[in-house]
């Protein structure tokens, strides 16, 4: 993987850049040659908290990291925003509780398709959410 890829990030403002999102950690998880389930996996929570991020938190971005531990590869991504913050982490950490019309699934969701997660938010200052995939 060349260096220019080990890093970076993307605005979440529109629709077209949660397409642009999934599209790039596609890329990131076929050149750090993840399964097809792993990309799959890896794509969907990135797909939920880009949207989480544009329409919760008011848009934002999302970073990439190409990550080493050992001899493990893997893809840590951060969904960054200055929105409302989340008022109650359990209960939006909760199944199929919804803060709007969707399903429910965002952050929990999320959480089962990664190997670690994060989420850091303050009422009125944003929110961060962390996930990393390893290889």
């Amino acid at each position: 993987m060349s260096a220019d890829t080990a890093e970076g990030l993307l605005p979440l403002k529109s629709e077209e850049d949660i397409v642009a999102t999934r599209q790039k950690v596609r890329v990131l998880t076929q050149q750090l040659k993840f399964s097809l389930v792993d990309q799959t996996k890896m794509i969907t929570a990135a797909s939920e908290l880009s949207r989480n991020t544009l329409v919760h938190g008011g848009g934002g971005q999302m970073r990439w990291q190409v990550v080493e531990d050992g001899l493990k590869r893997g893809l840590r991504l951060h969904f960054e925003d200055q929105g409302p913050g989340i008022p109650d982490m359990q209960l939006a950490m909760t199944d199929g509780w919804t803060s709007g019309g969707g399903m429910g699934l965002g952050l929990p969701g999320s959480k089962r398709l990664v190997h670690e997660f994060d989420v850091r938010s303050t009422p009125g200052q944003g929110t961060c959410v962390s996930i990393t995939r390893w290889k």
